[in-house]
């Protein structure tokens, strides 16, 4: 068994990562971010609860749930009208980009807290359950989004630490420390 609380402030952390990342102006870049925040989501939960961690498990479960991309590319798709296109498109991904991410993370966290792993899901009741957590989780996501406006701006900042610990200027600890930092201001 593990801490719920902690649980939840894990797909809180990466919901506000998804719906910064949704807002990343190039087309499909985003698609990309957010299906990596969900995965570095379900690791963490599946370390949290002693579940073992594949990311090539972790993939199939993302593709399974939140696999209705047809959603996601029609709002990517509106970022190619120039101007107007990128901020209705962006908005629309960040938004879908947050629910998705939540769904997900409370699917998991009751997979995890029941102690089933990735092998052991009912497709058919996690899918349903993804639906539900989804219409909740717009509404979180519109809620992170409308009284955190900086997502865009956290999610800018922890890109360049990420650079400059992939550079080697800082080190992990710092890394680490500063996106403690950053994800508490928002």
């Amino acid at each position: 068994m593990s801490d719920p609380t902690r649980a939840q402030r894990i797909i809180n952390e990466h919901v506000v990562w998804a719906v910064g990342a949704g807002l990343v102006p190039i087309p499909l870049v985003d698609i990309a971010a957010v299906t990596a925040i969900q995965l570095d989501m379900l690791k963490q939960l599946s370390t949290l609860y002693g579940t073992v961690y594949t990311e090539s498990e972790g993939k199939a479960w993302v593709s399974a749930l939140a696999g209705g991309i047809a959603a996601r590319l029609g709002a990517n798709a509106l970022k190619l009208i120039p101007g107007i296109g990128s901020v209705v498109g962006g908005a629309a991904m960040s938004a879908m980009s947050g629910a998705s991410t939540y769904a997900l993370g409370q699917v998991a966290m009751t997979q995890f807290a029941s102690g089933k792993s990735f092998s052991a899901m009912d497709l058919d009741h996690a899918k349903k359950a993804y639906e539900e957590h989804l219409a909740k989780g717009k509404e979180v996501a519109a809620r992170m989004a409308k009284e955190k406006g900086e997502s865009k701006d956290v999610f800018e900042k922890l890109e360049k630490l990420k650079a400059l610990r992939d550079q080697g200027v800082i080190s992990a600890d710092d890394f680490e420390a500063q996106k403690q930092r950053l994800l508490a201001s928002v």
